[in-house]
């Protein structure tokens, strides 16, 4: 006669009997930037509206009469530019400076 083997009956795994070190909301995340990046942000924000305000300049003293010295002035034309792309560097800096320190 043959015979049969019984099975043990089996229990569903619940989700408590894994380690609470392998969840992903156990680990401590670092802030993604630091206080000096964040200051180096700021400069940059500072020369970019630095630039804009000089590249706006003021009004005419006399709207009828077209002064190309103002309109094409060194600050207008060059300076303004020059810093706002300055700026736009010193952000790209911000960003990607790593933080000082250990651990981050």
């Amino acid at each position: 006669m043959a015979t049969t083997k019984k099975e043990a009956p089996t229990t569903p795994k619940s989700t408590a009997a894994r380690p609470a070190a392998s969840a992903p909301a156990a680990r401590q995340q670092a802030p993604l930037f630091g206080k000096e990046n964040y200051r180096w942000m700021l400069i940059g924000l500072v020369l970019i509206a630095l630039g804009l305000i000089l590249m706006g300049g003021g009004k005419s003293k006399d709207p009828n009469v077209f002064n190309p010295k103002e309109i094409y002035s060194f600050t207008r034309i060059t300076l303004a530019p020059i810093l706002i792309l300055g700026g736009f560097v010193v952000e790209i800096f911000a960003i990607f400076r790593k933080n000082t320190k250990e651990g981050q």
